[in-house]
């Protein structure tokens, strides 16, 4: 049986519960003018995305005040389902970002401290994806 993919637009209230739910995401950002990706461990905390980077690491100085985005998923490729949820927002280095974050977040790469790097959720958009059995898909439409 042949499948085709379904997607479903979340609310932004789901796409917080949802990339509550996962622990790395992906930063895109700006690098001598060229669009750069980078792995990174996170939390939500309100409607911040948090990280945490190494003190003077690239990406605290890419990112300082440029709108960057963010992306979080958890998607199986054999059943081709799950989510993927895009945040758009500006980013700003804080030396404390609460509690939570410090607690839960610790940098990647060996360096000497941490800076944390958060992002505002100002723009948000999520997906759900699961695939449609093909004899389902005039009422999965």
């Amino acid at each position: 049986m042949r499948s085709e993919d379904k997607a479903a637009d979340l609310t932004r209230a789901e796409c917080l519960r949802l990339m509550s739910t996962a622990t790395v995401g992906r930063i895109v950002f700006t690098e001598q003018a060229l669009p750069a990706v980078a792995p990174v461990g996170f939390v939500v905390d309100g409607e911040d995305v948090v990280t945490s980077v190494p003190r003077g690491s690239r990406l605290v100085t890419a990112t300082r005040g440029a709108i960057v985005a963010f992306q979080a998923d958890d998607l199986d490729s054999t059943g081709r389902t799950g989510w993927s949820v895009t945040v758009i927002g500006r980013a700003r280095v804080a030396r404390d970002p609460g509690d939570r974050a410090r607690e839960a977040l610790r940098p990647w790469k060996a360096g000497t401290g941490a800076e944390f790097i958060l992002v505002s959720c100002r723009r948000i958009t999520g997906q759900r994806v699961r695939a449609v059995p093909a004899g389902d898909r005039e009422t999965a439409a």
